[in-house]
């Protein structure tokens, strides 16, 4: 549609206008990441994202819990806290992160619930014999939740000027993690651009965004039992760690004792006593985790199997966190709150057991 027909004669001053209004919003856009720094009396505007501000606030406590570790132990005792400061460390740089993506995503999941409304109240006002541009603007005054900033945003760049056509492929390209609302949008503006029914078009839409956030809404539900099932699936495997140590810590005890004949016919010795070269890469990895996380001599043989239960543990408790994502609310990256979850609950129980010589042979 012609910028004029659109606005009549209005609309050719507002033209003229759009590049002097454009650039005051990129400023203000701009002042919500930007930080001033003060360098030798000078100061530095510098334009970061959330993500990388709370990455390098995260950075900053983890170092200084570092240093407030070496300063508490003296020096001398800092390599023996050092492995549980790096995973604490670790926790405090990765959950934000891991939040934010999780954030992110629950975002676009309102926006996909409340798109269909969307279209419904512009349905509306196109019938009442509005054209899109307005109807638009007119629908932009309600709420829609995480979806609102993006209809105001359009609606704003439609009052300045900017054609419909451009103003709805950027709002495409700026909700393009969302397939099906990238599709939607990209449907509409090809309908609207080649003069078709846009009516018919968006109740299209809308009906089929309905039938699809129904049939997510029904598989949630009958999958939902299958996430639980991931939860026991991870603590039934701690249990059975824990089976297996019990049962054979009297032949680690008698191997220890001195029958080491025993012990070597059953194949329960310590394969790091005769490793060589490239072997012997895991059985540093073991040795340390053992010795710093659960003050587990490296000479015992339990250095060797309570770190590979460790590490077994750990490795399904992220996985099966990630298979529990994509069943519940098929996205890996749902996944990674059940990760965080089951890994904490996976370290908590080692700890716990190690405490009070559960786990400990």
């Amino acid at each position: 549609m012609a910028f004029k027909d659109m606005w009549g004669k209005k609309g050719i001053k507002k033209a003229k206008d759009i590049k002097s209004k454009e650039k005051p919003m990129r400023i203000r856009e701009k002042k919500d990441i930007e930080r001033t720094i003060s360098i030798g009396g000078s100061q530095f505007n510098i334009a970061i994202s959330k993500r990388v501000y709370i990455l390098l606030i995260t950075v900053a406590i983890s170092l200084l819990l570092l240093a407030v570790g070496y300063l508490v132990s003296g020096g001398a005792e800092f390599v023996g806290v050092l492995a549980n400061l790096i995973l604490l460390c670790t926790f405090i740089i990765a959950v934000p992160q891991f939040m934010l993506t999780y954030r992110e995503f629950k975002g676009i999941k309102e926006m996909e619930e409340r798109f269909p409304a969307l279209l419904r109240d512009i349905i509306e006002s196109l019938t009442a014999g509005l054209p899109l541009h307005q109807a638009i603007i007119n629908v932009s005054k309600m709420d829609y939740g995480k979806l609102t900033p993006e209809v105001r945003r359009v609606a704003n760049q439609i009052t300045w000027g900017i054609p419909v056509t451009r103003v709805l492929n950027q709002m495409a390209e700026r909700v393009k993690r969302s397939k099906r609302l990238y599709t939607s949008i990209k449907l509409i503006n090809e309908s609207y651009t080649s003069g078709g029914d846009v009516i018919s078009i968006l109740d299209t839409v809308a009906n089929n965004s309905n039938l699809l956030e129904d049939a997510e809404k029904e598989r949630k539900a009958l999958l939902n039992q299958y996430v639980l099932l991931m939860y026991a699936i991870c603590i039934m495997f701690i249990i059975i760690v824990v089976a297996i140590s019990r049962l054979i810590m009297p032949i680690f005890e008698s191997t220890a004792s001195g029958s080491e004949e025993a012990g070597e016919f059953l194949g329960l010795g310590n394969p790091c006593d005769t490793c060589t070269m490239v072997e012997c890469i895991p059985c540093g990895l073991y040795e340390a985790t053992s010795y710093y996380l659960f003050s587990i001599e490296p000479d015992n043989i339990a250095s060797y199997y309570v770190s590979l239960f460790f590490y077994m543990s750990v490795v399904q408790a992220i996985f099966s966190g990630l298979v529990a994502g994509q069943i519940g609310e098929n996205s890996v990256t749902a996944g990674v709150k059940h990760s965080l979850i089951m890994v904490s609950i996976t370290m908590g129980t080692f700890y716990f057991m190690i405490y009070f010589k559960v786990l400990a042979f």
